[in-house]
C-alpha cells in the first residue's frame, strides 16, 4: 500500500506542475515542452522531432485524464457526457473487418505514419501489400501470417458524442466461438461485405459466414445493424451503383428473415477501408457521384440504442480474468452499477469479494454503469477459482445459477440425418458461458403463424421449427429468464462447428437463486 500511495502522490505532483504550464489552448505549451525533451536528449532526425509532439499529444491528454484525485470529478462529468456504445465488426473471412477497424483509429490519429510505414513494410516482405491495415488490430504473429483474425481486437476511439469500443471478431468459420464471444459484449454491429465480385457470393452462399453472423448477431442482442458495402475502389467494381444495388437486394430478405426491422434498424452504406473512403467525411462525388447518404463515422454517431438500467441488480459476466497485484476480471456491466469499495459476489461458487479498483478504456474510474467494458481488480477471490462464464453479481439480488432450464427454441438447421428430439446434445453459448448440453424434454411446439402452443404432444422437429423444451447442462451455469434480463437469457446451439439453433430462457427452476 505504501508503493501505491507514493505513486500516487507522485502523480499528483506532475499533474499539479501541468497545471502550472497548461494553458486552454493546451497543444502549444505541450509542444515546446517535447521540444526541449527533444533538445535535451540530442535526438538524431529532424522527422523524429516533427513526429515527437504530435505522438505525445494523446499521451499527456490521457495521463490528464487518468490523474488521480484533480482530474476525477472533471473525467466522470466527461464520461457522463459522452454516451458509450460497443461495436462488433462481423461478417466472412476476409471482408475487411480488421481493416476498417485500424483505419478507423488511423483516421482518429492514434496510429502515427511512422507505425503505419513500418506495418506497410512489414506487409510488403510478406508479400501481402494490401494487409499493413489490418495490423493494426491483429497484433498477433499467427493472426498476422495467416492473414486471419483468430481473437476478438479490441479498440477505443471518439467522435464528438460518443465514446466507441471496437470488438473486432474473427470471420472464419473455425474461429465463429470467438466471433459470439465479441458480439455478446456488443451493442451495435457492423457487417462487414466485400463487393469484390465472387467475395459477396461465397459469403452470402449456404455456409457461408455472412449468413451465420447475421443471424448469431441477432440472437446474442445486436439490435441495429450498420451494412457496410466495403472494397468499393476493387478493380472489379469500381464504386459501381449496380454493384451496390445488387448486393442490397439480395441482403435485404436475408435480413429481413433473420428478424432485423430492415427499415428501424439497418442501414447500408459504401466504402473503402483500405484507403479510408466515406468513412470519417463523405465520400468525394468525382469518385462516387450517385451516393447521397451519411459516412460511416455519421451513421455510426446517429446510432440510437435502448437506455439501460443502471439501477438494476449488478450484473458482469466474466470474459478474461489474469492476476496484476490481486485477480483482475474482464467483462461488460449488463445491468447496475460498480464502485470502488463494493462487496460483491462471484457466481455460481459463491465467493465473496471485494472491489479494490474499475477501469473503463485503460483509465482508473470510481463508478461505472451499464453498457461499460471494464477491468475489475478484486480482492477475496485467487485467479484460479474463476472461469469465463461466471458472473460478478449483487450480493442482496444474485443471479441464479442452474444446471436445468427450460427454453424456447428455434431449429435453424440441423446437420443432415440429425432428428432434434429428447436427447439430442449441443453446445451451448450463452453470454461468455460455453458449455455441453442436452435436450432433456420436448414440452410442445409452437405454430409459427398463430404464435401459440400446438395441441399434438411432439416427440422430434425438424429445421424451422419453433419448440419449448428442457435442456440440461453438467455444469452449474448463471443465466436468467429472457424476459428480465434478455443479454443473460438468450443463447445458441452449436454442433461440429455449426449453428443449428437460437433460443431463450423462458423459465428457471424455483430453487436456483444463491
Amino acid at each position: 500500500m505504501d508503493i501505491e500511495a507514493e505513486i500516487c502522490a507522485l502523480q499528483l505532483d506532475s499533474a499539479e506542475d501541468n497545471n502550472g504550464v497548461v494553458n486552454p489552448e493546451d497543444a502549444k505549451p505541450e509542444e515546446v515542452e517535447m521540444a526541449d525533451k527533444v533538445d535535451e536528449e540530442g535526438m538524431k532526425d529532424e522527422v523524429d522531432t516533427k513526429s515527437q509532439p504530435i505522438k505525445a499529444e494523446p499521451k499527456v491528454k490521457d495521463k490528464e485524464v487518468a490523474a488521480p484525485e484533480d482530474a476525477e470529478a472533471l473525467d466522470e462529468m466527461e464520461t457522463e457526457k459522452k454516451r458509450h456504445l460497443n461495436v462488433v465488426f462481423i461478417g466472412h473471412v476476409d471482408a475487411g473487418k480488421s481493416t476498417i477497424g485500424g483505419q478507423i483509429l488511423f483516421l482518429c490519429g492514434q496510429v502515427d505514419d511512422r507505425t503505419i510505414q513500418k506495418y506497410e513494410k512489414e506487409a510488403k516482405d510478406k508479400s501481402r501489400e494490401s494487409w499493413y491495415m489490418a495490423y493494426i488490430m491483429d497484433t498477433n504473429e499467427e493472426e498476422r501470417v495467416k492473414g486471419i483474425t483468430v481473437e476478438v481486437g479490441r479498440a477505443y476511439f471518439e467522435t464528438e458524442t460518443t465514446r466507441f469500443t471496437i470488438l473486432d471478431a474473427p470471420g472464419h468459420k473455425s474461429y465463429v466461438p470467438n466471433m459470439i464471444s465479441g458480439a455478446a459484449q456488443a451493442d451495435i454491429g457492423v457487417l462487414v461485405i466485400s463487393a469484390r465480385k465472387g467475395e459477396f457470393e461465397t459469403g452470402y452462399e449456404r455456409g457461408g459466414q455472412t449468413r451465420e453472423h447475421v443471424q448469431l448477431a441477432k440472437t446474442l442482442g445486436v439490435a441495429k445493424l450498420l451494412v457496410v458495402v466495403n472494397k468499393m475502389d476493387d478493380n472489379t467494381v469500381n464504386w459501381s451503383k449496380e454493384r451496390y444495388n445488387e448486393i442490397e437486394s439480395k441482403m435485404t430478405p436475408f435480413l429481413r428473415s433473420s428478424g432485423y426491422n430492415v427499415k428501424k434498424d439497418v442501414q447500408l452504406l459504401p466504402i473503402s477501408g483500405l484507403v479510408g473512403t466515406n468513412m470519417k467525411t463523405r465520400v468525394d462525388k468525382s469518385i462516387c457521384p450517385w451516393w447521397n447518404g451519411p459516412c460511416l463515422f455519421e451513421a455510426l454517431d446517429c446510432i440510437e440504442v435502448p437506455l439501460r438500467d443502471p439501477k438494476g441488480p449488478f450484473r458482469m459476466p466474466i470474459i478474461d480474468k489474469f492476476k496484476d497485484m490481486g485477480t483482475v476480471v474482464m467483462g461488460k456491466v449488463e445491468s447496475g452499477r460498480v464502485c470502488e469499495g463494493d462487496s460483491l459476489l462471484v457466481m455460481p461458487n459463491k465467493a465473496q469479494v471485494k472491489v479494490l479498483a474499475v477501469y473503463c478504456d485503460e483509465n482508473k474510474v470510481t463508478c461505472a454503469g451499464p453498457g461499460e467494458n471494464l477491468r475489475v481488480r478484486l480482492s477475496g477471490i485467487e485467479e484460479e477459482d474463476m472461469l469465463s462464464g461466471f458472473v460478478l453479481t449483487s450480493v442482496v439480488k444474485p443471479i441464479h445459477a442452474v444446471t436445468e432450464f427450460t427454453a424456447q427454441l428455434q431449429i435453424l438447421e440441423l446437420l443432415e440425418n440429425a432428428i432434434f428430439t429428447a436427447g439430442y446434445k449441443a453446445v451451448l453459448h450463452i453470454h461468455s458461458v460455453v458449455e455441453e448440453c442436452e435436450i432433456v424434454e420436448l414440452l410442445q411446439q409452437i405454430d409459427p403463424k398463430t404464435k401459440k402452443p400446438m395441441k399434438k404432444k411432439v416427440l422430434f422437429v425438424k429445421n424451422g421449427a419453433v419448440v419449448v423444451c428442457r435442456v440440461q447442462v453438467n455444469n452449474l451455469i448463471c443465466i436468467e429468464k429472457f424476459s428480465d434480463f434478455p443479454q443473460l437469457g438468450r443463447f445458441t446451439l452449436r454442433t461440429e462447428g455449426k449453428t443449428v439453433a437460437v433460443g431463450k430462457v423462458t423459465d428457471l427452476p424455483s430453487s436456483s437463486s444463491a
